[in-house]
């Protein structure tokens, strides 16, 4: 049986960033993990989105398969080999348990003792816009955050010293509270965050003279965003550990900067390639002549050949937009927008009779139109 597309599987585009094929795949595994879908399918299609993630989120295999296609990873094919080998990369930052506390809302040993434990803060997103030539030539953009940084003292443990924090005697260090209440219909046992030590499952004796037992300093700091040239609206830029802060002691998520394209009055892009409409006379389209035409890069010098008609497009190669992945460009398509004049001095006027009447002596344009209707 034929493979599907990776792109297909995830339900992404083939120009998706890394951050857009992660969430798809988060997504997917949630559906399809066998121990918490029991449908028959359940288990293949969760293999199935595993080896998709597993090439589009390795940079060097995504090229192959960009380039190949499934052949780049079968052996028999003469492809590059090390195809699918199973396991959970995707999983890097949210294990099993976190799955399952998507669904269950958490439960299970193994997930408090997690929840007590060092864990990463969540990713934030915002949006930046930019200038349409900055997006072509790329741009380093200073770019102003306000996050919680984990104390440099304490390392988020909110502790003056690692002696200084215990396990919680009220919750035994599990983070939670159960209670049991007796009903007609049999004993309920209810289970909530420990109001000693607020689910961390620690008691801190001292405080961090830092950050006053809070595990994270707030500020407003400035960091350099790098645009590479090329990049087009709507795609994400990472920025590491300027996410929202961690809890007990675990690193920031990371914020992720969403880039949208301010319109050009003359450019506009189409994937590569930078469409543009020039006008010239009609004199300069019936003779042909040569105009110097703007691009991203400066002003290219383009030949209109003879007879060019209204909506002709012409090509200038490699005046495009730059491929993010490679040193190749797009193309620059000129549109020629023939101009009729509305104001004719005398002699203007007289030269255009002079048409005109020799046009008169043999068919014109709209004579040959005519005839094609009485054949």
């Amino acid at each position: 049986m034929a493979k599907r597309d990776y792109y297909e599987v995830l339900g992404v585009s083939k120009d998706a960033d890394a951050p857009t094929i992660k969430r798809a795949y988060r997504k997917l595994a949630k559906t399809y993990h066998p121990d918490v879908n029991k449908e028959a399918d359940a288990e293949e299609k969760f293999k199935e989105v595993q080896e998709a993630y597993d090439v589009l989120s390795d940079d060097n295999k995504r090229a192959a398969y960009d380039r190949y296609g499934h052949a780049a990873f079968d052996q028999s094919a003469g492809g590059f080999g090390g195809g699918f080998q199973g396991g959970f990369s995707g999983f890097d930052d949210m294990d099993l348990g976190d799955i399952f506390s998507s669904f269950f809302g958490g439960g299970g040993g193994s997930t408090r003792a997690r929840s007590t434990g060092p864990r990463r803060g969540q990713d934030r997103y915002m949006q930046v816009e930019i200038d349409f030539m900055d997006a072509i030539n790329g741009k380093t953009l200073d770019l102003k955050i306000n996050y919680d940084e984990q104390c440099s003292h304490c390392h988020g443990t909110g502790a003056e010293t690692p002696n200084d924090y215990t396990t919680c005697s009220r919750c035994n260090g599990t983070g939670q509270i159960k209670t049991q209440q007796r009903t007609a219909f049999g004993t309920f046992v209810n289970q909530s965050v420990c109001p000693d030590c607020q689910g961390t499952g620690k008691t801190v004796k001292t405080k961090c003279h830092q950050c006053h037992g809070s595990g994270y300093t707030n500020k407003n700091i400035t960091v350099e965003l790098k645009i590479p040239a090329g990049i087009d609206s709507h795609q994400q830029l990472r920025v590491a550990g300027k996410g929202a802060r961690g809890s007990n002691g675990g690193s920031n998520g990371d914020l992720y900067v969403e880039i949208v394209i301010k319109r050009h009055p003359h450019f506009v892009r189409d994937g590569r390639n930078i469409l543009i409409n020039i006008p010239i006379s009609a004199p300069n389209a019936t003779l042909g002549c040569e105009v110097d035409v703007p691009t991203p890069y400066g002003e290219v010098t383009l030949k209109i050949p003879e007879g060019t008609q209204h909506g002709t497009t012409l090509r200038l190669k490699g005046k495009g937009v730059k491929d993010l992945r490679s040193d190749n460009y797009g193309d620059e398509l000129v549109k020629i927008e023939v101009k009729i004049p509305t104001k004719l001095s005398k002699e203007e006027k007289e030269l255009y009779r002079k048409i005109v009447e020799k046009d008169k002596k043999k068919d014109s344009f709209f004579d040959n139109f005519k005839k094609a209707f009485k054949r």
